[in-house]
């Protein structure tokens, strides 16, 4: 029999507290030995105590000196400069070369294997036309086609501007699947949409259709529970679970997290956006007023760039195929207006991250408006700098942030960056209805990104995220209209308004900001 919903979900608690307080237990029994070692080491040990303090120091000159984000870099400068052995070890544990190294190691590869060489001369041949078409936006689809990502015509491109539009959408796909269904999500979360979703993909497991799933541990430790993952592999739905949260911690992965949003259904079809598999982001619940989410719908021959994302990781995760993976590929080429591109970003790219970098060169490349939508904006010194520059060129920049956000330390954070942007022409707005989960950019009617990448440290450095670059595609003004339907929506915020928030916030703001890399 089954259990009442209630019960589930207070089981689901206590299972998911404990593992949590297990986590925490085995971060805090490190965090103790390192103070416990240093301690011991100053009283018995002066001479390797003083040593180490001279390596602390060198150890932050080389951190300074390494490529990549200024605020990563100093926020491990400071606790290695003023408790320098505390800091220096606690950075080679959870801060240095050698969990990335690790990674890298045992990486996703960053180009799909065994690409035919059909694909890659019809991306060669889109770039041409592009190039034609649209020449300010070829920079960006080459930077992109450098790193391993093609670029597609023949694709249909659909905005679907809320949360609710985009998993009806998917359900209904999911209903007539006839060959594969391929979920990637950083939640799947237990409630009434779950219900419908989890019935919806056991009756096609059970009708034969090749069903897998990946999400990520963290993202869903007390929102799912081993009952519903055992229903799922019961029906014959794969699913793989990543970076478990308990098996990890002594590894250090604690970090690494899967924030992909990625649904492909027969090869044909392909979803990806900021839209997780939750009651919220369907508006069924009330979680911080209204919940405002958008992804985008992809058919044709661009369905593969996502596909391929899903395939690499099921393999780097130990999954097996059961089909060749020209199986997989699209079968359809619609035509259309426009072009797309798929693109992914994780931590084994570092220092080298094509989300951060694309997003810095449609800033830089926008000649008369940028219309920025995201939930969490904590830049780094790059991304500020170049808003900061196109809004003193004249460029006409909106950036649209939550009215209610669902973290105050991150919205404070946030909040410290607006006064600068307010004196660089650039308009900063608050989503009065509530909050604003959508990740997307818009630039001059011309290109757009569609993704699930946030304006922040850890979708640019430590998560796993994905994204579709459009160029010239009709969608692109369905973007648009929506842009403009949130900016309605919205609260222009003013210098005054800055300059008068609470003393208690601005006190912590700049503490929170050197410490955002952990947010």
């Amino acid at each position: 029999m089954k259990k009442p919903r209630l019960q589930q979900r207070g089981e689901r608690r206590i299972a998911a507290a404990l593992r949590i307080a297990l986590a925490a237990a085995l971060l805090a029994v490190q965090v103790l030995f390192v103070v416990l070692t240093t301690r011991y080491l100053k009283d018995h040990f002066a001479l390797i105590y003083g040593a180490l303090e001279g390596i602390a120091l060198i150890t932050a000159l080389y951190i300074y000196n390494k490529p990549g984000d200024l605020s990563y870099r100093v926020a491990w400068i400071i606790p290695i400069l003023f408790v320098p052995v505390v800091g220096l070890i606690l950075y080679l544990l959870w801060g240095g070369d050698t969990q990335r190294k690790r990674l890298q190691r045992q990486t996703v590869p960053k180009l799909p294997p065994e690409e035919p060489e059909s694909l890659r001369n019809r991306s060669a041949l889109n770039a041409d036309r592009l190039q034609r078409a649209l020449p300010g936006w070829s920079r960006v689809s080459q930077y992109l086609s450098s790193r391993g990502f093609y670029l597609y015509q023949n694709t249909k491109a659909v905005y679907l501007p809320e949360g609710a539009l985009l998993l009806e959408d998917i359900l209904g796909r999911i209903k007539a699947a006839e060959r594969f269904i391929f979920m990637e999500y950083f939640i799947l979360a237990e409630g009434k949409l779950w219900d419908r979703m989890s019935a919806a993909l056991c009756e096609r497991a059970r009708s034969g259709v090749e069903v897998k799933i990946i999400f990520d541990d963290f993202g869903n430790i007390k929102r799912f529970s081993a009952e519903s993952l055992q229903t799922l592999r019961d029906a014959g739905v794969e699913v793989i679970v990543f970076n478990p949260v308990h098996e990890y911690v002594n590894r250090l992965y604690f970090n690494y997290r899967d924030h992909r949003k990625i649904t492909v259904i027969d090869g044909e079809t392909a979803y990806t956006g900021g839209v997780n598999i939750a009651d919220e982001y369907a508006n069924l619940i009330d979680r911080f007023g209204y919940w405002k989410d958008s992804g985008i719908r992809l058919e044709g021959e661009g369905v593969w760039g996502l596909t391929a994302a899903f395939l690499n990781m099921w393999s780097f995760l130990g999954g097996e195929l059961h089909e060749e993976r020209d199986y997989y590929r699209p079968h359809t080429s619609p035509a259309t207006d426009g072009f797309c591109q798929p693109f992914l970003d994780g931590p084994q790219n570092n220092p080298d991250n094509p989300a951060e970098d694309t997003f810095l060169q449609l800033i830089g490349s926008a000649r008369r408006f940028l219309y920025i939508t995201t939930p969490y904006f904590i830049p780094d010194e790059n991304i500020m700098r170049a808003l900061c520059i196109a809004g003193d060129g004249g460029v006409d920049v909106r950036l649209m942030l939550p009215g209610t956000p669902d973290h105050w330390y991150a919205d404070a954070v946030a909040d410290s960056y607006i006064g600068e942007l307010l004196e660089h022409h650039v308009k900063v707005y608050r989503y009065t209805p509530g909050f604003l989960h959508a990740k997307s950019i818009m630039v001059d009617r011309e290109t757009a990104f569609v993704g699930s990448v946030n304006f922040d440290y850890r979708s640019f450095e430590l998560h796993y995220e994905c994204g579709v670059m459009l160029y010239g595609a009709s969608a692109i003004e369905s973007l648009l209209e929506d842009m403009d339907g949130i900016l309605d929506k919205s609260h222009a915020v003013t210098p005054e308004e800055w300059a008068h928030r609470g003393l208690l916030r601005r006190m912590f703001e700049p503490i929170l900001r050197v410490f955002s890399i952990w947010m």
